[in-house]
């Protein structure tokens, strides 16, 4: 079926068709390297056509790309669409009894292999664009491979990537790698950094200045260079900014035609963008025209450097896209995109440092997107985590986690991960496993046709507000004609065949919010949501996580919320709400299932023991009363709890209390265990050692501060070292007057004996307690009671020191002795009587 060479056909994959077409005569599998605007996506299935019997299919990872590639076949071989090539796309089929070509998109092959693995009357298989790495793309390659191997060793297949990144691919599907030339033309790569620097994109949000400088270099492009210019731009957003920015754009000869190209677009809009003007055009595109596509015309590039890809939050369980910067890879393709034709320029919104600093290729999906509907796949064709298939990456343990407990929720697998009756029901609808149950269950609460149109708005992502009823009512109302036709498109293909009566008339008693809050309510019940404060825009979700309206949304104030889609950005503790509708508490309550119910809760809260009966919706408390007769565990619990938060000073310490903690701080500090340690770590640590029977009978912070903490902590000490604690550490000291004077064990390192200098003459050494490992420091005082001398080393004392207080303190206490010789000197407590 290929055609002769001619100017549409002179492609430089031409080159390598006879040596790909032999390696897969050979080997039946292979992988093909060719840049954008080498011929790949449009001559390659022509010539497989030719080479097998059977049907051929390509495998696009986006709708417009199917399309297009569908249409160029076409024009080459002089037919319509439908003839010998045609296309299958979500909600859009267009092929003949003739077709050879099927162009299809990854999501589609996905599903036809569920149906029928065999692939009965297809001889090839070609999966284009697999260096995007798609979770569609991913699962097309691994089924394949696998049907390869156990039922069509026949069967040609064929991987296709415009990057040089081809090792694994070639692995994974058993062939060798044919590389192309590059593009037609040179492209010349300008870059054009702002002038000063503007912040990174945050969340979704791009700063508007950034927006200010891409129309500023669009319209140098437009002067220093001939042709169509492409833009890249991360999304519709973005596009309608620069658009405005570009009204009523000349080039000096005429005016210049604002032409956009995005996958929200009508499938017309799309198409009028890949056709020929006659006019000078600048292209306002996403990364649908990064490859697979061409734009005829364009000669200049203008990269804004941003992307679009999917992220998941796991630990809140909210999925959302993120802008952020082009791989390497990405620019590289671009660029590319004005090399088609004739030679071009590539202007690139930063600097040449910046790109040396961009990852060499973008993220793969599987490594970050919301992995549900790709396990639900794997589960389906009988390999549930994908264990046994070629997946070029394992999906992460973390997220397949997650995606997993969703699928058990939803009853979709078993506890093993296999698929279930009910998961075969939910994968057969061709969307998301959880909008797939909101629409089975939903029909029989708000009528089919109302549960389908609901599941396309949020399918199609065509909403404009945060109101999802307003939305729904806007899209009913033709008010923006290609949104509408899109959206009829899903909701026919959601519901093929016509509702019956008695769905009709149940739709007719459920108001428009009440039927989108219930359908939203059935695929995100963790996202219903309870007003925080009257007259607010704070809302709790049921998972736990709180979320934000935006200002002055519609919404404000409504007691409870169906979250359809919320986002975090990054730096904020709470999602904003992006898309919701309205519904009641007891609609609530039916729709959240097994996340409502009723618990006995104990709890430390306030500083006290707080015993309740909880009715709660996940997070969210609806009911709670006081609950008298706790159990005394759950209680002991809490207690333990409380003081662990607070401190030891929750508990009253008496003054003996705290001589026997400073006692067995000093054991510990020089004779190790079994003596325990008692600083504030460890007490806490072992609290319930010691606390044991105080925490079981209290039930209230005031029964365990009154515990008797002395008696308590006895309990720490084995009891071989509690029958020689005073022996080891004694309470009082005997000094050489007969005194048992009082020892203070505040620092464990240097008890205190404070003691008059008369009550300790005769002692010719320090005393020493733990053993003789601790040495004890004396306070000496005076008579009157005052310190005179601090010492650990008493010998020392009597030598130096004590002259000097001799010579100061006997002519002030003549009633006292002050020997000259203290060490033989009767100590004494007592006074000399006046004479």
């Amino acid at each position: 079926m290929l055609p002769p060479p001619g100017p549409d056909t002179d492609l430089p994959i031409r080159a390598v068709l006879a040596s790909l077409l032999g390696a897969l005569e050979h080997h039946h599998a292979g992988v093909l390297v060719a840049p954008p605007g080498t011929g790949k996506t449009t001559l390659v299935p022509l010539a497989l056509a030719g080479a097998v019997t059977g049907k051929v299919i390509v495998a696009e990872p986006r709708r417009v790309a199917a399309r297009a590639a569908a249409r160029r076949m076409a024009a080459l071989l002089g037919e319509r669409v439908g003839e010998s090539v045609g296309y299958v796309v979500r909600g859009e089929r267009k092929v003949g009894p003739r077709t050879r070509i099927e162009v299809v998109t990854t999501g589609v092959l996905v599903r036809r292999l569920g149906r029928d693995p065999d692939l009965p009357g297809v001889g090839a298989v070609m999966l284009d664009e697999c260096h995007e790495r798609h979770l569609d793309t991913d699962l097309a390659l691994a089924f394949t491979v696998d049907v390869r191997a156990a039922l069509r060793p026949d069967l040609w297949l064929l991987a296709t990537s415009a990057t040089a990144e081809a090792d694994r691919l070639s692995r994974v599907v058993g062939g060798p790698v044919v590389s192309a030339d590059a593009a037609l033309h040179p492209v010349r790569t300008v870059w054009c950094p702002p002038d000063r620097p503007i912040p990174p994109p945050h969340g979704l949000r791009v700063d508007p200045r950034l927006l200010d400088h891409v129309a500023a270099t669009v319209r140098r492009a437009l002067r220093e260079a001939e042709g169509d210019v492409l833009v890249f731009l991360p999304g519709a957003g973005e596009i309608a900014g620069v658009a405005g920015r570009l009204a009523g754009l000349t080039d000096g000869t005429g005016p210049v035609e604002i032409v956009t190209l995005h996958g929200r677009q009508a499938a017309g809009t799309q198409d009028a963008a890949l056709r020929p003007s006659a006019h000078r055009r600048v292209v306002l595109a996403t990364a649908v025209a990064e490859s697979s596509l061409t734009v005829p015309g364009v000669r200049i590039v203008v990269d804004a450097g941003l992307a679009r890809s999917p992220r998941i939050d796991l630990a809140r369980g909210l999925g959302a896209l993120v802008t952020g910067r082009v791989s390497k890879a990405s620019a590289t393709q671009r660029a590319g995109r004005a090399g088609r034709e004739a030679e071009g320029r590539a202007y690139r919104c930063w600097s040449e440092g910046e790109h040396d600093r961009l990852p060499a290729h973008a993220e793969p999906e599987v490594a970050v997107a919301d992995l549900t509907a790709f396990l639900l796949e794997l589960a389906c064709w009988g390999n549930p985590g994908g264990v046994g298939l070629e997946l070029l990456d394992p999906p992460p343990a973390a997220s397949a986690e997650v995606a997993g407990a969703t699928l058990r929720a939803l009853g979709a697998v078993d506890d093993a991960g296999r698929v279930t009756p009910r998961g075969r029901a939910i994968a057969a609808v061709g969307a998301h496993p959880r909008l797939a149950r909101a629409l089975l269950d939903g029909a029989g609460l708000v009528g089919a046709r109302r549960a389908a149109e609901v599941v396309a708005l949020l399918s199609e992502e065509a909403h404009t507000t945060d109101d999802l009823a307003a939305d729904w009512r806007r899209l009913r109302d033709d008010v923006d004609r290609a949104a509408t036709a899109r959206w009829r498109d899903e909701t026919r293909r959601l519901l093929p065949e016509e509702p019956t009566t008695g769905a009709r008339g149940r739709d007719a008693w459920v108001p428009d919010e009440a039927a989108a809050g219930i359908v939203v309510g059935l695929a995100f019940p963790e996202r219903l949501a309870r007003l925080r404060r009257a007259g607010g825009r704070e809302y709790l979700m049921a998972g736990g996580t709180g979320a934000d309206l935006n200002e002055g949304s519609p919404l404000t104030g409504l007691p409870w919320l169906a979250v359809a889609t919320a986002d975090r950005p990054t730096g904020r503790a709470s999602a904003r709400i992006r898309l919701a509708a309205p519904l009641d508490e007891a609609t609530a309550r039916e729709l959240a299932g097994p996340l409502v119910r009723t618990e006995e809760q104990v709890t430390w809260a306030d500083g006290d023991v707080v015993a309740r009966r909880v009715e709660r919706l996940g997070a969210i408390v609806l009911v709670e009363r006081p609950l008298p007769s706790p159990d005394r565990e759950l209680v002991a619990e809490a207690l333990l709890i409380g003081l662990r938060k607070e401190g030891l000073g929750l508990l009253d310490w008496s003054p003996a209390a705290r001589a026997l903690r400073d006692r067995l701080a000093c054991c510990h500090r020089a004779l190790g265990g079994p003596w325990p340690a008692v600083d504030d770590v460890s007490l806490l640590e072992r609290a319930g050692e010691w606390l044991g029977p105080e925490l079981r009978k209290a039930t209230r912070r005031g029964q365990l501060a009154r515990t008797d903490v002395a008696s308590a902590l006895r309990r720490l000490v084995p009891w071989a070292q509690a029958a020689r604690l005073d022996q080891v550490v004694p309470e009082r000291l005997a000094v050489p007057s007969g005194s048992m004077v009082r020892l203070d064990y505040a620092d464990p390192a240097a008890p205190v004996l404070a003691v008059r200098v008369q009550e300790v003459f005769g002692w010719a050494a320090s005393p020493t307690v733990a053993e003789g490992r601790v040495p004890v420091v004396l306070h000496l005082l005076s008579p009157a009671g005052r310190p005179v001398a601090v010492t650990a080393d008493l010998p020392s004392f009597w030598r130096n020191a004590y002259p000097q207080v001799r010579g100061e303190l006997r002519g002030r206490y003549p009633r006292h002795p002050w020997p000259e010789d203290p060490t033989t000197a009767p100590p004494t407590r007592r006074v000399t009587p006046r004479k």
